[in-house]
């Protein structure tokens, strides 16, 4: 069973009330994988995700906290912060090193999980960004996961 770190994007797109094409797409998108797919995964939040589903200005925090209350949290380490601290000095994710997409990779590399599950393709699920990535973190002695759409991570196995 592969191990799949839910970033903040997919939780809020599956709690979004907006309505225009974009957003219904990954919010159709994000629940049908939520209905099929998570019971064949082992998934996991982290504590950067709660603090930004939590955050001043985030309308749908009570919905998404509702919808990931029972997702085991990763720690946030010393060796997660280094990481992320790292990612951010050797300008593979934008600062600052201790929030935000550093720290969702540095969970989900530090927790050695397979996927990373992100609409934010500007940033983690950017091909553009992998070799760097992956280049960044074999140097630290660790393998960074995929970084998927939740379009992209269907198990179709019976």
């Amino acid at each position: 069973m592969a191990s799949v770190y839910l970033e903040t994007s997919f939780i809020s797109a599956c709690v979004t009330d907006r309505a225009d094409t974009a957003s219904l797409y990954r919010r159709e998108t994000s629940l049908d994988w939520w209905a099929t797919q998570r019971d064949r995964h082992s998934v996991f939040v982290s504590a950067e995700v709660l603090r930004e589903l939590t955050a001043p200005g985030f309308r749908q925090s009570e919905a998404a906290m509702r919808f990931v209350e029972s997702v085991p949290t990763l720690a946030i380490n010393d060796e997660v912060l280094g990481l992320a601290t790292l990612l951010v000095a050797e300008r593979v994710m934008p600062g600052p090193g201790e929030g935000g997409d550093a720290m969702h990779v540095a969970v989900s590399t530090a927790h050695r999980l397979d996927y990373l599950l992100s609409w934010n393709v500007r940033h983690l699920a950017n091909p553009n960004k992998l070799v760097h990535l992956r280049r960044v973190c074999l140097r630290a002695g660790l393998v960074p996961p995929q970084i998927i759409t939740p379009d992209l991570l269907w198990d179709t196995s019976p």
